[in-house]
C-alpha cells in the first residue's frame, strides 16, 4: 500500500532548508513525507522531529493515523515506544517523532527540533510558523493544497534562497488505484476544484462566500444550546447533522454526525445520545423526518421558499460564525464554498455555488429557523446585492 512512488522519489531530490510541497488530492504529499521522516529517524541518532498542523482532531484523522499504517505495514511499530498521551514515538536511535497543534504565538514558543514537518501549512498563521521555522535547525516540511496564496508566497518564496517547490498530483502517485485515479478525474468538469486539486496549481481566494468566522478548540461552558441542523444524504452525497450553541452574540457550529449510507434509525440513535434539542431538517425528505420522529425525536422540517438558499447564504454571512476544531468536514466547506461565476461573462451567477455543501445546509437550516423573517432582512441589508466575487481567467 505504501510504495516508493514517483512523488517520494522527487520528495528525496529535496535538499535546501525551507521544502515546498504543493499537490493536488491523491498525490500522496503527506504519506511521502512521513516515510521521509520516519528513514530519517531510523537512520539518524537523537533527532527531534515535530508533525505539525493546526488542531489536533486534524492530526488525529489524518498523519498520526497514516503514520502508524506506515509503521505497521513495514514492521516497525512497537507498542512499547509510542507514548499516547504526548504523541511521541522514540526509535532504536533515540530519534523522535511527536505529533503537535501550534494554533497560537504562545505554543510556538518552545525547544528547538531538528526537522518540522507543517500538516496542510496554508492553515497555519504566518507568525506561528514564523518562531517554528527559526527554532528548526535542519529540514522544514510543508504540504498543502493550494487553494489559495498564503505565507508561502507572501513570506518565504522570493525573500529567502534557501528555498526549493514542488508540485504533485495524483498522477505521480503510482500506489493509487484505476477506481481512485478515475473518481478524482470525474470532477475535471470543475475548472476550479480541477485546477487546485487535480492539476495542483495556485486557485484564488477571492469569491469565497465566507469569511470573518474562526475555529474554536472546544465549546464554552456557558454556550447555549439552541438545535440541530439535518442534512439527509445517501451515497455519494452524505449526511450531516450540526449542533448550534448561542454564545457572545454570536453562533458556534458543531458537527455531531457525518457520513456515508447513515440509515434514519441510525440518526435517530445518535440523536438520543445528545443533549436534547428541536432538529430542523431538510423539507425535502418528508418521509425521513416522519421515520424519524416516530423513535421519539422532536424533528420538523424548514421552511423553503424562493430564493431561500440564497437568502439563508446572506444569513450566514451576516452572523459571527465560530466551528468546533473538530468539525474537520464543517472546516473544509467552509473553506471551499465559492461564488459560481459564468466563464463567458465572467459574471456571478445569482444564487449559484460551488463545492460540498451538506454540513453547511444542515447549519444554514437550524440557523435560519433560529432568526425571525424580519430580523434577517435587516441583517442582510448592508450585505453585498451580489456574492463577492473576482473576474476570473475563463480559460481556466
Amino acid at each position: 500500500m505504501y510504495k516508493v512512488t514517483q512523488a517520494v522519489q522527487k520528495l528525496l531530490k529535496m535538499k535546501k532548508k525551507i521544502r515546498d510541497v504543493r499537490g493536488g488530492t491523491g498525490a500522496g504529499k503527506s504519506v511521502g513525507i512521513l516515510m521521509w521522516d520516519i528513514d530519517y529517524a531510523q537512520s539518524h541518532e537523537k533527532k527531534v522531529i515535530d508533525v505539525v498542523s493546526e488542531s489536533f482532531p486534524h492530526l488525529e484523522q489524518g498523519v498520526i493515523r497514516e503514520f502508524k499504517n506506515v509503521m505497521m505495514e513495514r514492521n516497525y511499530w512497537d507498542d512499547d515506544r509510542w507514548n499516547g498521551s504526548k504523541h511521541i514515538y522514540t526509535f532504536e536511535t533515540k530519534s523522535t517523532i511527536q505529533f503537535q497543534s501550534f494554533d497560537t504565538l504562545g505554543k510556538a514558543h518552545g525547544p528547538r527540533r531538528d526537522v518540522l514537518h507543517l500538516n496542510e501549512g496554508n492553515w497555519l498563521p504566518w507568525d506561528v510558523v514564523d518562531q517554528l521555522i527559526t527554532r528548526t535547525r535542519e529540514a522544514v516540511w510543508c504540504e498543502y493544497n493550494p487553494s489559495s496564496e498564503f505565507w508561502m508566497h507572501t513570506e518565504i518564496i522570493g525573500k529567502r534562497d534557501d528555498v526549493e517547490s514542488i508540485k504533485l498530483t495524483y498522477l505521480d502517485n503510482d500506489g493509487l488505484s484505476e477506481a481512485e485515479k478515475k473518481e478524482i478525474e470525474s470532477r475535471k468538469n470543475n475548472p476550479r476544484w480541477w485546477r487546485v486539486y487535480g492539476e495542483g496549481e495556485l486557485g484564488e481566494a477571492e469569491g469565497r462566500l465566507y469569511t470573518g468566522w474562526q475555529i474554536i478548540d472546544s465549546i464554552p461552558h456557558e454556550a447555549r444550546l439552541e438545535r440541530y441542523g439535518l442534512d439527509f444524504g445517501w451515497n455519494p452525497d452524505p449526511l450531516a447533522l450540526i449542533g448550534i450553541y448561542h454564545y457572545n452574540s454570536g453562533y458556534i457550529l458543531d458537527e455531531e454526525l457525518y457520513g456515508l449510507e447513515i440509515a434514519n434509525s441510525q440518526v435517530a440513535s445518535a440523536i438520543k445520545n445528545l443533549p436534547r434539542a428541536l432538529v430542523i431538517a431538510d423539507s425535502a425528505e418528508p418521509k425521513s423526518i416522519d421515520e424519524i420522529k416516530r423513535y421519539g425525536i422532536n424533528i420538523i422540517g424548514t421552511e423553503k421558499g424562493r430564493d431561500s438558499k440564497r437568502y439563508g447564504i446572506k444569513t450566514l454571512q451576516a452572523l459571527r460564525i465560530s466551528v468546533t476544531a473538530r468539525s474537520l468536514n464543517l472546516i473544509k466547506e467552509y473553506r471551499n464554498y465559492y461564488q459560481l461565476v459564468d466563464r463567458r461573462t465572467n459574471t456571478p451567477i445569482m444564487g449559484e455555488t460551488d463545492g460540498a455543501d451538506d454540513c453547511l445546509d444542515a447549519a444554514r437550516y437550524a440557523l435560519c429557523s433560529l432568526i425571525p423573517i424580519i430580523q434577517r432582512k435587516e441583517m442582510i441589508a448592508n450585505l453585498p446585492r451580489v456574492f463577492p466575487y473576482k473576474k476570473t481567467n475563463p480559460g481556466l
